[in-house]
């Protein structure tokens, strides 16, 4: 059964879009490639990942196929580790082998991986070809599917790989979560009070009325559709108004300098990205107590939201050297100085160049000792 939709625009110049969410949707894709008048005889890549493909994929391509459309599926390994140029050649052969042309399209079903890998693989296949997320995981509903980040990882960092290529649509079916494993859930939780922290207090206000917010079981249909809904429209507010992160879609980033060290010196893969990102909040919450930017209450607030959602939020045990030598690696980093989102107060963070590195030691042996 599809219920009503919600739809957000993404005005972004030259290149605007809708995120359509609503329940059962998915059914939906071909009508709404339709609506876009992508026209009949379009050749489509459907790329995705065996969790994925195996409950969802049947009704998928019956949809494009009753709308008149040629999709091929291709089933990749999903995880962070699997997030290499290798995968990228995989995806860019099955486009070969589908001929895909220049009107062609590739579609994302699947969790963030598999939508940075699809994004990056049809943003350089004949030199650039349309693409749909469809994301089935709560971190890509509400953050990777929308703004067009595509990518992989090099050795020196996660990311460091990529281009920027906006969808042509965002199809967001919340059903779908239902077969997302607890762990994944939780991961998506961080980006989710992540906008709440950065520019919504009433999304917070709303995280703290929740008894839990560790499983989908734990809310209802209504509060996760408009958990989903606000945090998208935090971020089409943001990367309308930024669409190359030149300015302040570097807000974007909370929790995430620290949150991509820990990922890259624990290992892709030790821990989710959304896990690295609560522990990467937890730590430059601890750091702007300590800048006298924001006040302790508000840490603990924060530090609760991310218990509440069964996050980690101890940092992990690291040589603080090697912290800050991956730091100056990072993907942010403008003229050898490393960019960090500090917070104010619940809602409200600003964008730093100014942070040393003793300020940023002394944070870490606090952490460490914690």
């Amino acid at each position: 059964m599809i219920t009503p939709t919600r739809r957000i625009q993404v005005s972004i110049p030259r290149n605007p879009y809708e995120i359509i969410i609503g329940k059962g949707i998915l059914e939906n894709i071909g009508k709404e490639l339709a609506n876009l008048a992508i026209p009949k005889g379009t050749k489509i890549l459907i790329v995705s990942n065996e969790d994925v493909a195996i409950p969802y994929s049947k009704v998928f391509v019956k949809s494009l196929k009753g709308n008149g459309y040629l999709p091929t599926l291709k089933i990749i390994q999903a995880g962070e580790s699997q997030k290499t140029p290798k995968t990228i050649a995989d995806i860019h052969d099955a486009a070969f082998s589908a001929k895909l042309e220049r009107g062609s399209l590739m579609i994302a079903l699947g969790g963030g991986v598999v939508g940075d890998m699809t994004g990056f693989a049809a943003a350089t296949w004949l030199r650039g070809i349309g693409v749909v997320q469809v994301p089935t995981t709560l971190l890509a509903m509400v953050d990777a599917s929308i703004g067009g980040k595509t990518g992989v990882n090099h050795k020196g960092g996660k990311n460091l790989i990529g281009a920027f290529h906006q969808p042509k649509l965002v199809l967001i079916d919340p059903c779908t979560l239902k077969t997302l494993p607890k762990r994944e859930f939780r991961a998506g939780m961080a980006e989710v009070i992540k906008y709440a922290v950065i520019g919504d207090p009433n999304l917070f206000k709303l995280l703290e009325e929740c008894t839990s917010l560790k499983s989908l079981d734990s809310l209802t249909d209504n509060t996760i559709e408009e958990i989903i809904e606000r945090s998208c429209l935090s971020k089409a507010r943001i990367v309308s108004q930024d669409e190359h992160e030149s300015g302040i879609r570097a807000v974007l980033n909370y929790g995430h300098t620290f949150g991509h060290t820990i990922e890259a010196l624990c290992g892709y893969g030790t821990w989710l990205h959304g896990e690295a990102v609560a522990m990467g909040m937890t730590a430059i919450g601890e750091l702007a107590i300590q800048l006298g930017s924001w006040k302790k209450d508000d840490a603990e607030r924060q530090e609760m939201l991310l218990k509440k959602s069964c996050l980690p939020t101890k940092w992990p045990i690291l040589e603080i050297k090697n912290v800050l030598t991956c730091l100056q690696g990072d993907k942010k980093v403008k003229r050898g100085k490393v960019r960090f989102i500090v917070p104010n107060r619940i809602g409200e963070v600003d964008i730093r160049d100014d942070i040393s590195d003793e300020q940023i030691a002394i944070c870490l042996k606090k952490l460490s000792k914690g």
